[in-house]
């Protein structure tokens, strides 16, 4: 007689979505994240190859979902656009994000900065910028070896991977892209759009009154038995 013998199962292994934190903490936070990230998204619209992401979970390690940390704002190159509910390392060619971002808000606390600065050095991130918008301190480092060593003066500094450059000349953060193209808010980009649908309705309403002009011109010279063809 034959003993089938079951073989324990092996649970499987969840990877949440969400870590249970809020994005932001205060609206200056949220503003500042959303500013970098749709920056971002702007100056590589046009690459399909770069993956562009905020607040996202990133799991380096398979099997371990323990191991994970939510940049506010992150770039992948190699990496396809596209919806992610995680950004799971391993189904990523292994490729980490090369290029993360972090904006203090108050209720970052001291330990918690030393370690995501740790988890980043620890899996792979070439260039870390950490801002705080209440006191306009920049601080970046740009990977070693196995370290992370801190960017002298970030006044000016173009990122070598981004080519975004970065400017406190004015006290407060400037982010220009490759076109020198400053990162705007929400509400400035919201300014911009409206600024250029103004100024096309007012080439649209000058163009039909020249239309108008011409058509009547015509129609006189039509009355004078001249043809406006001659």
């Amino acid at each position: 007689m034959s003993v089938s013998i079951s073989r324990p199962r092996i649970p499987e292994v969840i990877y949440p979505d969400s870590d249970g934190e809020p994005m932001a903490e205060n609206t200056l936070q949220f503003q500042w994240i959303v500013t970098i990230k749709e920056g971002l998204d702007w100056v590589f619209h046009d690459r399909l190859d770069v993956f562009v992401a905020g607040d996202l979970l990133w799991y380096p390690v398979e099997g371990n979902p323990k191991i994970r940390m939510a940049p506010d704002a992150l770039v992948a190159f190699g990496r396809p656009k596209g919806y992610r509910g995680s950004y799971r390392q391993w189904e990523e060619a292994g490729i980490a994000p090369q290029v993360v971002f972090e904006v203090l808000s108050p209720g970052n606390r001291y330990r918690q900065m030393i370690e995501k600065f740790e988890f980043y050095k620890e899996y792979g991130v070439e260039e870390y910028y950490l801002y705080d918008p209440d006191t306009f301190q920049l601080d970046g480092w740009k990977r070693d070896g196995d370290r992370l060593v801190a960017i002298a003066e970030m006044n000016g500094w173009v990122s070598p991977r981004l080519q975004v450059r970065f400017d406190t000349s004015l006290g407060e953060l400037q982010l220009f892209g490759p076109d020198e193209r400053r990162f705007l808010t929400f509400s400035e980009l919201a300014q911009e759009r409206d600024h250029l649908a103004q100024e096309r309705d007012h080439l649209a309403q000058q163009v039909a009154l020249e239309t108008e002009r011409a058509e009547k011109l015509a129609a006189q010279l039509k009355a004078l038995g001249i043809e406006p063809t001659s």
